[in-house]
């Protein structure tokens, strides 16, 4: 037994001693540095991580982040830093320092340097230190932020010389709050608050923490009441931005509901069709999108932009099909109209369901509409909802023009309002009704488009927004257009403001409450259609 145990010892202290010689670099501070990496105490460790931070190799920042990601291995074949990279033939093993190809090896051959949490945030905070001085403001700004929730009042000093020479306001700004969250921690009442001061109106979480930390134990009580007047400043402007944001959550959802009903506006306005297929053209429009993306995989963002005439032109073809085939026939048919429609869309489900897929598909937003717009600490605002907002405003826009400025439109509205009198003046109102319908199908497709950013595609897209949208429509006033776009926002932005009260579910029944009194005072919607017809 004493034997056993005294060879397990020596395989343990052989074990150490090759560990020491592990890595050869060809750089003896390097060399010295990687082996106190390697080896079993920590404390250790974190001085090999000092050691090689003050190294003067210029690969130094990636070495350290390699380690820190997990992506800088050693080879137990030749004692060699390495990347790996993974090849069609397996992973190769490519020297950290001189680029060389080593060839592929197995994963067994690949070692990892082992941290701790302890090490990991020596890391960020040397990579940090580095990156203080790198000629990009943004660079700067982002290194000084990430080092915020670390800050010690020994780097007061070390800031306070960095802020002498800086020059960009941002992150003059932000070395000023770390200089006072610093100084959070010295013995000096007067020097806290001098820092709580300079704090005073910061939205960074780790302002709100430190301020909230002194308001409910600091040994002075002149300190703990400037850090609890200042953290209610604070709250007041992050619940004010809350706000904000709640507002753009709404017009986001408004934009939404105006792009799903501006086509039915048309539709419905000039035409009086109950057209309950017009949640599956909005389902084809979506389509659409989906397989353009599928034509051209590496190119989402063009295959996004080509998807909208494309969604136009093969929603419309079938909105004019729908017209020219059944609604055609059914004219002062309401209750068959409706029936027949609503036939429609679940013959276009299945369609789909058979055809591409019953599951839903996957359809990637592109670069220009990832990630999100930060305002400041407490406010971002999403890209694809701006996008899909602004996009909602230039779609209103061109069919305002349509309607307002071009032949079709003045046959339009002269149908809308009087179809009798249109006929009677040479209109010929079956084309034009081919045509609005096929424009209101058409203005669905590119909905379609829109929503593909937002929601999953799938058979029963459609049937999420029919009945809004004929909400939108009578709320707004059948056939008006500014109805429809500000009956639209209103309704988004009066959920979304209901929400954190009420829960989603509550605030759709309320919205529809509101709908059921609104139109028992005002049948016709807040602008109603204008015109003989009308008003008869």
């Amino acid at each position: 037994m004493m034997l056993r145990l005294l060879v397990t010892l020596l395989m343990l202290c052989l074990s150490s001693a090759s560990l020491a010689a592990e890595i050869e670099t060809g750089d003896a501070t390097l060399d010295g540095a990687f082996e106190q990496l390697l080896d079993r105490d920590f404390e250790v460790k974190a001085q090999g991580i000092t050691a090689l931070a003050a190294s003067d190799n210029p690969k130094t920042d990636a070495l350290l982040r390699g380690i820190l990601e997990g992506g800088l291995r050693y080879l137990t074949d030749n004692k060699r830093l390495v990347w790996v990279q993974t090849h069609a033939d397996g992973d190769h093993a490519i020297d950290a320092l001189s680029g060389e190809d080593y060839g592929v090896y197995t994963s067994r051959k690949f070692k990892k340097f082992a941290l701790n949490n302890a090490m990991r945030g020596q890391i960020r905070t040397l990579l940090a230190a580095e990156e203080l001085s790198n000629p990009d403001p943004s660079v700067r700004l982002n290194a000084v932020k990430s080092m915020l929730d670390t800050v010690q009042l020994s780097d007061a000093e070390q800031f306070s010389k960095l802020l002498e020479k800086e020059t960009d306001p941002a992150v003059r700004k932000a070395f000023g709050s770390a200089i006072a969250l610093a100084q959070l921690n010295t013995e000096d009442p007067k020097q806290r608050h001098t820092a709580i001061a300079a704090l005073s109106g910061q939205l960074e979480p780790t302002v709100r923490n430190a301020l909230n930390r002194l308001a409910q134990s600091d040994p002075d009580e002149g300190v703990r009441v400037d850090a609890a007047t200042a953290l209610a400043e604070i709250e007041e402007k992050v619940h004010f931005y809350g706000y904000i944001e709640t507002l753009f959550f709404g017009l986001s959802a408004g934009s939404v509901l105006v792009l799903a009903a501006i086509g039915l506006a048309i539709t419905f306005g000039v035409m009086g069709v109950i057209n309950m297929a017009h949640g599956e053209l909005i389902m084809l429009g979506a389509y659409t999108t989906y397989l353009m993306q599928q034509l051209m995989p590496e190119m989402a963002g063009l295959s996004i932009l080509l998807s909208i005439p494309t969604a136009f032109i093969v929603s419309g073809l079938v909105g004019i099909a729908i017209e020219r085939g059944i609604i055609h026939f059914l004219y002062g048919r309401p209750l068959e109209t409706l029936l027949a429609t609503f036939g429609v869309s679940l013959i276009l489900q299945q369609l789909v369901r058979t055809v591409i897929s019953p599951q839903n598909v996957p359809v990637s937003n592109p670069d220009f509409m990832s990630g999100l717009w930060q305002i400041n600490p407490v406010l971002s605002l999403t890209y694809n909802r701006l996008y899909i907002f602004a996009f909602c405003l230039l779609v209103f826009a061109g069919l305002f023009f349509v309607l307002k400025f071009t032949r079709l439109g003045l046959q339009v509205r002269a149908v809308s309002q009087n179809r009798a009198m249109a006929r009677a003046m040479g209109v010929r109102s079956a084309r034009v009704d081919a045509l609005t319908f096929g424009l209101g199908a058409g203005i669905a497709g590119i909905a379609g488009v829109a929503l593909s950013q937002l929601t999953n595609v799938g058979p029963n897209l459609g049937q999420a927004y029919i009945v809004d949208s004929f909400m939108v429509v009578v709320f707004g006033g059948v056939g008006n257009l500014w109805g429809t776009l500000i009956g639209g926002l209103g309704l988004g932005i009066a959920n979304k403001l209901m929400e954190p009260w009420t829960g989603a579910v509550l605030a759709k029944i309320l919205v529809l409450v509101f709908i059921i009194l609104f139109i028992q005072k005002r049948p016709r919607g807040l602008f109603p259609q204008k015109g003989r017809a009308a008003e008869g």
